[in-house]
């Protein structure tokens, strides 16, 4: 019997050897004909150019060329937002960058920060700051596309950039540490780093992660946490942020599930889960996953909406974009500019209404904007217009409450078509 089930073994691994090694040749073909080189090529030639430089160059430039997935991130100890990497489509062509830029809050100004021997070119990463050793930026994976988004790479690599020296440094922990993926979610706690989550895909098959992993700052070592508890089911994109007592919040995120052969479905998370360290352990290893009931005005479900803590007790949220996906050729979206606000102690949601003064000539400039908008979206924005009409209050009672700055309204919560099914 078992010489048997080794042979079936051996079997299988031949299987799969020879149906890895037509791919591998069936992408080569296409890539010949696309002109495109093998995406390790592409990035190993990065490496060889960024030799080059010998010098950090800091200049004062126009604000970062468009992009999406980078990271955005307050400095520890300034008055400074820190931007890196991200990704950009033209219609034809994706470009990915691994720029750094600082962003002067008071003074309103950018100021771009070019170091050799720094991450190549990534989005979808994550990055967490610290105060000690004079100021750090950490980052961890991400992924690659090549020109033509017929390649991907992603990243399992550990980076730290150093504010006074101003020099990157590529960290080799234990080895123990997450495998390669984006849409991971990271952050800062006292002196460690935790990721939860995330996805790797290879254009052949993917995978959704719910694992986490803590990386020690001061010993260099990666350790798999094993929270008890039914946690979040495996998902990228979700919210992550620190509470007090050492806790961290999850909320909501994006997976997606086969239901048949080469045809997947997207699924949109709302849930809520705290992690949280065990009482009375002194090893900093053992944590437990916590379900939380949420009340209140609830966003309805979306993915890729911002998140970030207003104090200690509430957190802000805003916009986001719910999808509908007929098929992988035919697919809608509905974006928000909500902005709600969380409290941190009852995990009650309300909406808010900004209020306020606003620049005159930027008034009119969002006008003329928006008329020339309207003109040329006609039809098409009515029907986004009635989409979103049906997702909005109709006629219930509301509680308001106005500081000068924030509205707060308080009232039955708005639903997507979909909601009672998510």
């Amino acid at each position: 019997m078992g010489k048997k089930d080794k042979k079936k073994g051996k079997g299988a691994e031949k299987t799969a050897a020879k149906t890895e090694k037509k791919l591998n040749q069936k992408l080569k073909k296409e890539l010949a004909l696309k002109g495109e080189e093998n995406i390790e090529n592409l990035l190993a030639k990065f490496v060889e150019e960024d030799k080059k430089k010998n010098s950090v160059i800091e200049e004062l430039v126009s604000p970062p060329s468009k992009r999406s997935s980078f990271s955005l991130i307050a400095h520890p100890d300034k008055d400074q937002l820190i931007l890196f990497g991200g990704e950009y489509f033209n219609g034809n062509k994706t470009f990915v960058y691994n720029d750094l830029y600082f962003y002067n809050i008071k003074q309103d100004r950018w100021i771009k920060v070019t170091s050799p021997g720094g991450p190549p070119p990534r989005s979808s990463h994550q990055a967490a700051t610290f105060s000690q050793a004079g100021g750090q930026m950490w980052i961890f994976g991400g992924e690659f596309m090549s020109p033509t988004q017929s390649q991907f790479y992603h990243y399992k690599d550990l980076w730290v950039f150093h504010f006074s020296s101003k020099k990157w440094e590529k960290v080799v922990g234990n080895g123990n540490g997450p495998s390669s993926r984006s849409g991971h979610r990271m952050i800062g706690l006292k002196k460690q780093l935790i990721i939860f989550g995330g996805f790797h895909d290879n254009q052949r098959d993917y995978k959704y992660f719910d694992d986490v992993y803590l990386f020690n700052l001061e010993t260099y070592s990666w350790h798999r946490l094993q929270p008890s508890g039914n946690g979040p089911c495996p998902r990228s994109g979700c919210q992550m942020m620190p509470l007090s007592e050492g806790r961290i919040l999850i909320y909501g995120g994006y997976s997606k599930k086969k239901v048949k052969k080469d045809v997947d479905v997207g699924i949109i998370h709302s849930d809520m889960y705290i992690l949280a360290p065990e009482k009375h352990d002194t090893t900093g290893l053992k944590w437990k996953w916590i379900s939380v009931k949420q009340s209140g005005i609830r966003p309805s479900p979306r993915c890729a909406f911002s998140m970030t803590l207003n104090s200690s007790e509430k957190a802000l949220m805003f916009g986001g974009v719910y999808d509908t996906e007929d098929n992988e050729e035919d697919l809608e979206g509905i974006f928000y500019d909500e902005l709600y606000q969380l409290d941190l102690n009852k995990f009650s949601w309300h909406e808010v209404q900004v209020t306020g003064k606003r620049d005159e000539e930027e008034k009119k400039r969002r006008r003329k904007v928006k008329e020339e908008e309207d003109m040329e979206e006609g039809e098409e924005e009515n029907k986004v217009d009635s989409k979103l009409e049906d997702l909005n209050l109709e006629g219930k009672d509301r509680i308001v409450s106005d500081d000068g700055v924030f509205t707060v309204t308080v009232g039955p919560s708005s639903k997507s078509p979909l909601e009672d099914e998510l």
